[in-house]
């Protein structure tokens, strides 16, 4: 065994070095910002606090001069929503904790009362897409195509989506009063609030083709859609239409668990991010029980995101024709991040990319045989797109 050496330092050596450490670590406090530009080279990552002097300013100045109380709870969540709104991706979005909550419980497809409308921004504004039978809305006459203005007597028409879905639903029994643009025209109808069943999925029978119709990507909607899937080949079904439109997506996990039904382990989706590393998500193996069945995809400028990337996979390995109309174009990724007092950060953190790295941001997937629905087609129960999908 190697004997201990016995080191020896002595106290002068010692306070000279203490000395030095001292001056050295005083010399980098007061140049900091100039040491921190070089850290990065070597390897070390710097957080540098930015300078909000300017928001401060703000804050003083309406303290000191408005005529009336200020509410520091609701300035603070609106810079917030005004900060993040900055950056300027319609996707990234603040989102105060009653917001959040609703915004959480209506991607689980709790939506409690309502009206009975599935509403999409088309050309530039926010209209009724259909109308649920049986349904408020429909009773009281609303139609698809119809532009909303105002809720409650509250302009709205320049607001998203997820807002107005918000601030249609309320109690069961309460009324709402709905204001819409038609034809150049401003028509009102007030209506009572129900409960309004929706769930994710469901499936009907023409002959021997399953009409499988997906409403959203939940974490229900992987489960459901196997089960039914397992129910269409049961009953000795030879063709599939998966209905997609009016699906704005969801969760990429509940994609992945429905294209599982054609796909044995191929990829089915890239993530691309400059903070990231590139995340490849597969399906999985052993469940693909419609991979030799004839299916049909139908599409519109309603499906996105999720939807989406569950058509360009099927489409790019071959295992399905799109009929309908060009999707949305929603090719980025968001993760929702909790913030403090229950608030929530939706922030896009990455593109996604279809198997034949193709990035659809923007422009949405060109189906392979357009076929378009009108508004007029819509209200008077036809539908050309299924029509033309059962002929195929």
């Amino acid at each position: 065994m190697e004997k201990p050496v016995e080191r020896k330092v002595s106290l002068g050596g010692a306070i000279i070095g203490s000395a030095v450490a001292l001056f050295a670590g005083v010399l980098i406090g007061i140049n900091w910002h100039y040491f921190a530009n070089f850290l990065p080279y070597l390897g070390i990552d710097v957080i540098q606090e930015k300078d909000w002097s300017a928001l401060n300013e703000v804050y003083s100045t309406l303290e000191n001069n408005y005529d009336g109380e200020l509410d520091q709870d609701k300035l603070t969540d609106g810079a917030k929503k005004g900060l993040v709104k900055a950056v300027g991706d319609e996707y990234t979005t603040y989102m105060t904790a009653e917001e959040a909550k609703e915004f959480k419980k209506d991607l689980e497809g709790d939506v409690g009362s309502g009206i009975g409308v599935e509403i999409a921004t088309r050309d530039g504004y926010v209209r009724v897409i259909r109308t649920l039978p049986d349904n408020p809305a429909r009773e009281a006459g609303m139609l698809a195509g119809d532009i909303f203005y105002k809720i409650d007597g509250e302009e709205v028409y320049d607001l998203p989506s997820d807002e107005i879905a918000t601030k249609i639903r309320g109690e069961e029994g309460t009324e709402v009063t709905v204001t819409v643009v038609r034809n150049g025209e401003e028509k009102t109808f007030t209506m009572k609030r129900e409960k309004i069943n929706n769930v994710s999925a469901y499936i009907n029978y023409d002959g021997k083709t399953a009409i499988l119709k997906i409403v959203r990507f939940d974490n229900s909607t992987g489960d459901l859609v196997q089960k039914l899937a397992k129910e269409a080949k049961d009953k000795g079904c030879n063709k599939i239409i998966l209905d997609l439109r009016g699906n704005g997506g969801g969760y990429v996990n509940a994609a992945q668990e429905v294209l599982s039904l054609w796909l044995d382990g191929d990829a089915i989706v890239t993530q691309k991010s400059i903070h990231f590393s590139d995340n490849t998500t597969y399906a999985s193996r052993g469940k693909a029980i419609l991979k030799d069945m004839k299916t049909i995809v139908l599409v519109d400028g309603t499906t996105a995101s999720a939807s989406e990337i569950t058509a360009g996979a099927l489409q790019d390995y071959g295992k399905a024709k799109l009929v309908g109309e060009k999707t949305y174009g929603k090719g980025v990724v968001q993760t929702l991040l909790n913030l403090s007092g229950n608030s929530l950060l939706k922030v896009t953190t990455a593109h996604w990319y279809t198997p034949n790295d193709n990035n659809i941001d923007g422009n949405g997937i060109k189906p392979d045989i357009e076929v378009k629905n009108t508004y007029d087609d819509t209200n008077h129960g036809r539908d050309p797109q299924l029509d033309k999908a059962k002929k195929l």
